[in-house]
This record gives structure tokens, C-alpha cells and sequence, in this order.
């Protein structure tokens, strides 16, 4: 297995850490996620990068990838459901929409063709890490002022918290609407393996 596919697997073996890190209520939880998740993100960077420039590119690599992005934000985003972070109608976007890129994928396996990711695709994957990191910088944030480390009053962390938690969903629905616009182009793009037959 070369370098590129083992940094792929790293990042699915870092989800568990990184859910425990989320939802087990800890000192620093929410600071301990950032980092193990902005790891994960970082293989997601080089891993593309080094496959791309070392001439590293497979077949695995072109389904893992994608794959492992998959379960890291969907593992997010179920987690932050479960804390009261995210609407659930996002994460059912989501789904759907990787439902469908996946079904296309499988249709293009079945007649002997790999289709990788496109640019809309990596645009999505972007917005999603940064609204992810967003909110984690906010729940941070919000964790400091409860423990008095960032001192201010019990009524206004109240006020801060609901602001956060509205800051948090806008920047959540625009990675959305990304993440339908790019299910939409590859959709288009690779109708030629949707057959009604």
C-alpha cells in the first residue's frame, strides 16, 4: 500500500478518537476534536498532493478517498446532532446527496470505469471542513467562558451561546447548498451511467 492510501486510512482510523472526543464531555473536548480533526484534514491535503505529483494515483485511492472524507464530515455532523449542534435536515442532505454520488460511482464500477471526484466535489469538502472548524472554535469558546476563563456574566454567555449556535447553522446550510450544487454537476456530468433501463 503506498504512502498516499495509507494516509487515507489513517483519517478513517482517526473517526473514532475523534467521536469520543466530541460527545464524552471532557475538559478542553471540543479543542481536543479541532485537533485531531484538523489531522485528519491535513491527511485528506497530502494525500491527493502526493498521489497527484509522485504518480501514486489508484483505483483504491480513487474510491478511498473520497470514501474516508465521507465518513470523517458525516461523523461530524451526526455528532453535533447529537449534541444539539446541527439541524438533522443537513445531515439528510448530505446523505442523500452521497447516496447519489455513490450510486453513479457503483454504476460506473459495474461497466469497468472509476470516476474520481471533481472540483465541486473538493469545493464541498472544503466548506464542510471549515464550518465544521467554526463551530468547534465557537463551542471552544464557549467552553472558556464557563469555566470563567474567559470571564463574563451567566446571562450573556446565554446570549453568546444562542448567537454561536445561529453562526454555527448558517455556515452548516452554505456548506450544504454546496454540497447540492456539487451533487447536481456530478450528477449531470456523469448521467451517461444512469440508465432507466
Amino acid at each position: 500500500m503506498n504512502l498516499p492510501n495509507k494516509l487515507t486510512i489513517i483519517r478513517i482510523a482517526l473517526v473514532p478518537f475523534f467521536m469520543a472526543a466530541i460527545l464524552i464531555n471532557f475538559p478542553f473536548h471540543y479543542l481536543v476534536a479541532l485537533a485531531i480533526f484538523g489531522v485528519a484534514s491535513l491527511t485528506d491535503m497530502f494525500d491527493g498532493k502526493i498521489a497527484r505529483s509522485r504518480n501514486l494515483v489508484t483505483n483504491f485511492g480513487k474510491f478511498s478517498d473520497p470514501l474516508a472524507d465521507k465518513i470523517l464530515v458525516l461523523s461530524t455532523l451526526l455528532c453535533f446532532v447529537q449534541n444539539g449542534l446541527c439541524d438533522a435536515v443537513i445531515v439528510v442532505v448530505v446523505l442523500f446527496r452521497e447516496f447519489a454520488v455513490m450510486s453513479v460511482r457503483l454504476m460506473a464500477a459495474s461497466e469497468g470505469k472509476v470516476v474520481g471526484a471533481n472540483i465541486w466535489g473538493k469545493v464541498k469538502t472544503v466548506t464542510q471542513i471549515i464550518a465544521i472548524i467554526i463551530i468547534f472554535v465557537l463551542q471552544f469558546s464557549i467552553e472558556l467562558m464557563n469555566l470563567g476563563i474567559i470571564p463574563i456574566n451567566v446571562y450573556d454567555i446565554a446570549l453568546i451561546s444562542r448567537a454561536f449556535f445561529v453562526i454555527g447553522e448558517v455556515v452548516l446550510w452554505i456548506s450544504t447548498i454546496f454540497c447540492i450544487i456539487s451533487g447536481v454537476i456530478y450528477l449531470i456530468d456523469n448521467r451517461e451511467f444512469i440508465s432507466m433501463e
